[in-house]
């Protein structure tokens, strides 16, 4: 039996700093979401230090309000109408996701833009190496992880009316620019290494393939497991999510794949390894599902990095302003260290 209580997402108080008008909430609940019905009740799920999240229970049934935080935003960061419109073009889709009732762009309502969408029940398996799963279900759960990313890979984005989504060409050009701009916008402890990184990105840029609709930040964090089997039940946080090259959330789940023991710095270590796939196999089931070119995966891996630390290195900055916790901060300045060097030994791998 897997573990069920240490998994449910954790709920607590609202927090000062992300506080509003419960009232002014259902108010609009009642005029936007069909058969709502309160008295309402709300709580902040932990975690979320990109854009805060929310129960929403009445004694009907239960939601899921996403939202902006409050503050001085980097000018691409947090978009929550964006999240909103790919959930509502996947909805009916194979691709499972929540399904999404009312966006709300109005910030005299809440202070900032949000959306609200349904509650599905599910566990987050916050620890990657999933010490909860027997070794099957370790496997089970990862060959569904990865053979969901690749059904996203193969809808078609026009048919769902996310043709302006995102621009065609380009792509990586403004991947690693737009990064660039952000981490510049952000910087408050100097990282050298990036530079470094951002110097061989551009130096070994691959012809794109193909285009699709990206994630954006594909990870066990940010996948809703079922509450008692291996497999997927909801992929949440799509605030990152575009149209562009497919590979690059293939790169971004092995940039977050658990190393084993002697990984090298910034590595997590799993003792033991049992039921996990080698990170050979995940491309190679992967490929099973598509015909892409899969030599230059170590590219995207490398990219994956970079983003993902620049993304990491904005809560850092927004903790040193005072509007995230410090030691949050602290832990993914830290970690933004380790993808770096990561990456580095990717590079010399290569």
């Amino acid at each position: 039996m897997t573990s069920q209580a240490t998994d449910a997402p954790i709920t607590v108080p609202v927090k000062p700093q992300h506080s509003f008008d419960e009232a002014r909430l259902a108010d609009f609940l009642i005029g936007h979401v069909p058969g709502f019905e309160g008295p309402l009740t709300v709580k902040q799920f932990e975690g979320g230090q990109s854009n805060p999240t929310f129960l929403l229970e009445t004694p009907g049934r239960s939601y899921v309000m996403r939202r902006k935080p409050p503050g001085q935003l980097a000018r691409s960061a947090h978009a929550v109408d964006r999240e909103y419109r790919i959930l509502a073009a996947l909805a009916d889709t194979d691709v499972p996701v929540p399904r999404p009732y009312a966006l709300c762009t109005d910030e005299r309502v809440l202070g900032t833009v949000f959306f609200v969408m349904d509650h599905v029940p599910g566990r987050i398996l916050r620890d990657p190496t999933l010490p909860e799963l027997t070794p099957g279900e370790r496997r089970a759960l990862v060959i569904d992880y990865v053979d969901t990313l690749a059904s996203l890979h193969n809808v078609d984005y026009r048919a769902i009316g996310l043709e302006d989504f995102g621009r065609p060409g380009n792509y990586f050009e403004r991947q690693i620019s737009r990064w660039g701009r952000q981490y510049q916008e952000t910087e408050t402890d100097p990282i050298p290494e990036m530079h470094r990184l951002l110097a061989w990105l551009e130096g070994a840029v691959p012809e794109q393939q193909v285009t699709s609709i990206v994630h954006g930040d594909y990870q066990f964090g940010n996948v809703l497991t079922h509450p008692t089997q291996p497999k997927v039940a909801a992929v949440l946080d799509w605030e990152l999510s575009t149209i562009g090259d497919p590979l690059l959330d293939l790169g971004w789940l092995l940039a977050t794949w658990p190393e084993e023991e002697g990984g090298g710095a910034g590595s997590i270590g799993i003792q033991p390894w049992e039921g996990f796939p080698r990170p050979e196999e995940l491309i190679a089931r992967y490929g099973e599902h598509s015909d892409r070119d899969l030599s230059h995966i170590t590219w995207y891996e490398v990219l994956a990095c970079y983003k993902l630390g620049i993304i990491l290195e904005g809560t850092h900055a927004r903790a040193h302003a005072g509007q995230a916790s410090k030691d949050v901060g602290a832990v993914l300045h830290a970690t933004t260290l380790g993808l770096f060097e990561r990456a580095s030994r990717r590079i010399a791998a290569a």
